[in-house]
């Protein structure tokens, strides 16, 4: 930087003295000292306008539980499967396994960056492409990503692949895989380099990782019974089925028939098109691929599927504005901005992605909307997956305008989509860079 100018004592002088001369100041500081700056922040007579009452809302069974781990996409996809067998089987709660979802998608996943890696091997260690690709694996993903899982492998009840302390618990077996990992990646470039064939040992570096994840995580099932009492008391037992069989027999979404939508109101993503990401994703076979249109248009189609009676997986950044004690999510109830001094912190939902401040992050599911009397959305309610203790007993309610602005994927039936919409469908994607905002996984 050749131009750049320090920082002076005449400078540190004079905001010293500005914040000397503030009393408003000096009472934040005080207000805030020990005190999180959300419970400072939020405004009570505002978040209590987000009524908990909605003119659509669907009956779900319960709130699941992702624990210490990234899985939030697996429980929302879960979340919206499992009414399908809680109302065939007339039970009154019931769980699919995150466990074995989180299994497969593992492995898939070390074998994508095994692939990548192989794919990028002439490129230099500074090259930007290889660095992102050296990032890892993580628990995070995409709805198409569970797609790809449960067509190939199917799933399973929660009481045939329970959680294991490190299902709950991600964070050091994650580290441990992706050391693995970048030390295979070193490996494979060396084969490559020296005119070898790297194909051989890269599926004895699958062997090894599949058995470190059937340690950590169980060995999957070949086959299973499926026993339950139904809600009048009744014992059922189905003998002898398949993970594939079971996800045929008793939740049998067309899942080909979902797709992913999302609102990135970006100059390099015009509105109408179909958009996939380079090197996202777990099953190589697989593909994520959006459709990006205007928010009106995605909240149409969300309220369409809502009204039908069927919740929406959906992706948005949990991170903002949000209350876990209060189960709110709404830019209104908080005045971060006057509690750090008068900070102006107002940015359009273009600059947040331009600019890195927002992205998808976490995904949930929508399973109800107030529409006011126009017949417009003014508020949301979603299903989360932190446990009864967050929120008002794992539910949360989100304002229209958090909506607006946070929110950036939904999955919806394409019997909903226009004429136009679905024609998009047929395109070929544009593809982004690994590192475009829209790869983010939730």
């Amino acid at each position: 930087m050749k131009h750049a100018r320090p920082i002076t004592n005449e400078m540190i002088a004079g905001f010293k003295a500005d914040y000397d001369a503030d009393k408003a100041a000096r009472a934040l500081t005080a207000a805030v000292t020990h005190t999180p700056l959300d419970k400072a922040s939020i405004d009570p007579m505002q978040a209590a306008k987000l009524e908990n009452s909605f003119s659509v809302e669907l009956k779900t069974r319960g709130v699941t539980m992702q624990k210490k781990s990234g899985r939030c996409w697996l429980f929302a996809s879960m979340n919206v499967m499992r009414e399908i067998v809680a109302e065939k089987c007339n039970l009154e709660k019931f769980e699919l396994s995150g466990n074995w979802l989180a299994f497969w998608d593992k492995l898939e996943k070390i074998n994508f960056f095994l692939e990548s890696v192989l794919d990028c091997a002439e490129l230099p260690v500074a090259d930007r492409t290889l660095d992102w690709v050296l990032g890892g694996i993580n628990d995070g993903g995409q709805w198409d990503m569970m797609v790809s899982i449960v067509k190939k492998y199917g799933i399973v009840p929660a009481t045939v692949m329970p959680e294991t302390e490190q299902s709950c618990n991600t964070r050091d077996v994650m580290r441990l895989i992706n050391t693995k990992l970048r030390k295979d990646a070193a490996e494979l470039r060396g084969l490559v380099a020296a005119g070898k064939d790297a194909a051989a040992r890269k599926e004895e570096m699958l062997a090894e990782l599949f058995k470190a994840l059937c340690i950590c995580f169980g060995r999957p099932v070949d086959c299973f019974d499926f026993e339950y009492t139904d809600k009048d008391g009744v014992y059922h037992a189905d003998r002898g089925l398949t993970p594939v069989s079971f996800y045929e027999k008793y939740i049998g979404m067309e899942l080909e028939n979902y797709v992913s939508v999302i609102n990135a109101p970006t100059q390099d993503k015009p509105y109408g098109k179909l958009y996939t990401v380079k090197y996202l994703g777990n099953v190589v076979e697989g593909s994520v691929r959006y459709l990006n249109l205007t928010m009106e248009e995605m909240k149409a189609l969300v309220v369409k599927q809502l009204k039908a009676g069927e919740p929406v997986w959906f992706g948005s950044d949990c991170g903002k504005f949000g209350s876990r004690d209060d189960g709110i999510w709404d830019q209104n109830s908080f005045v971060y901005g006057e509690i750090l001094g008068g900070l102006d912190l107002t940015m359009t939902k273009e600059e947040r992605l331009d600019y890195r401040d927002s992205a998808m992050n976490h995904a949930m599911v929508l399973c109800g909307v107030n529409l006011d009397e126009n017949g417009k959305p003014n508020r949301w309610k979603i299903e989360n997956s932190w446990g009864e203790d967050a929120g008002k007993k794992g539910y949360y309610i989100a304002s229209d305008a958090w909506f607006d602005e946070f929110v950036y994927q939904a999955v919806v039936n394409k019997r909903f989509l226009s004429e136009a919409q679905r024609e998009a469908l047929s395109g070929e994607p544009v593809e982004l860079a690994p590192w475009d905002p829209m790869g983010s996984l939730a």
